[in-house]
């Protein structure tokens, strides 16, 4: 126990002496995180094991050797190709890599080294997995949303800032909210309005981050969606009817509010006082 609380103690000296440590070598850990993530959102929809077959090319199921599993830098010096068959790599592959990346490096530079910086890294894997699969098969997976609530309840019996009662109620009011907005869209609209899987990742995200954050991220989920929708559907010249997927609008939001939604409230707050 006394090497373990010297090695971390030297560690967080380091951290200290060098701010920007902390940030790159998170952002390298997002970067093979979101290569494994990628596998995880790429396999589990489609009901397969992402651990057998080891990954190999989509086209010529060809093995894929250690100097095309380098993550964002084998997509590049292979010019988003297959290095046996020459078939074109998608690029969700690096997308998922650098965003995780990059939300990894944001994360531990806004935290810094500490209990809830696991907690916040563990939110952003999660949410990069779902964007995967929302981007790509218009799914929030059971399984993954599952074994996000499991998780992300016993961290936040170790880990948390606010009373435990706070984040069990977040998690009843996102889901709930989510789930009342699905039910009026069916019921008045005839239609879809929101997605099971919307729903769990609303109950995950209040274990994650409490009631006041939870509801902000529903509004901020909300304005990113109109402004992404109304982009995207004026971008492809696509009918008002259009499926888009929120799951990407919902992780954006979600991560916002989590590392910026205290002080953009105070912020608000204050304005209002001076107004």
């Amino acid at each position: 126990m006394s090497l373990l609380n010297d090695t971390l103690a030297l560690y967080k000296a380091l951290f200290q002496a060098h701010p920007l440590l902390l940030p790159l070598v998170s952002g390298i850990l997002g970067l093979f995180i979101g290569s494994f993530l990628n596998v995880i959102a790429l396999r589990i929809p489609k009901k397969e094991s992402f651990v057998y077959p080891p990954s190999h090319c989509v086209h010529c199921h060809h093995r894929l050797g250690a100097l095309d599993l380098i993550p964002v830098f084998s997509y590049v010096l292979l010019g988003g190709k297959c290095r046996y068959c020459k078939a074109p790599i998608s690029r969700i592959y690096p997308f998922g890599e650098f965003v995780t990346a990059i939300f990894f490096a944001i994360t531990s530079g806004v935290i810094g080294l500490k209990p809830e910086l696991l907690v916040g890294l563990f939110l952003v894997a999660i949410l990069s997995a779902i964007t995967l699969t929302d981007v790509k098969y218009m799914l929030i997976p059971d399984k993954i949303m599952i074994f996000a609530v499991a998780v992300g309840l016993i961290l936040r019996l170790f880990i948390h800032g606010l009373p435990l009662w706070n984040y069990g109620v977040a998690a009843l009011v996102g889901g709930g909210l989510l789930y009342g907005i699905a039910w009026a869209s069916e019921f008045f609209m005839k239609k879809e309005g929101m997605g099971g899987g919307d729903i769990k990742l609303f109950a995950f995200l209040g274990l994650m981050l409490g009631i006041k954050l939870t509801l902000l991220t529903i509004f901020a989920a909300s304005l990113f969606g109109l402004i992404g929708g109304l982009i995207l559907l004026k971008s492809s010249g696509q009918t008002r009817d259009a499926h888009i997927p929120f799951g990407p609008f919902i992780a954006l939001g979600a991560i916002c509010c989590y590392l910026w939604g205290d002080a953009c409230i105070r912020a608000y707050i204050d304005l209002l006082i001076a107004i």
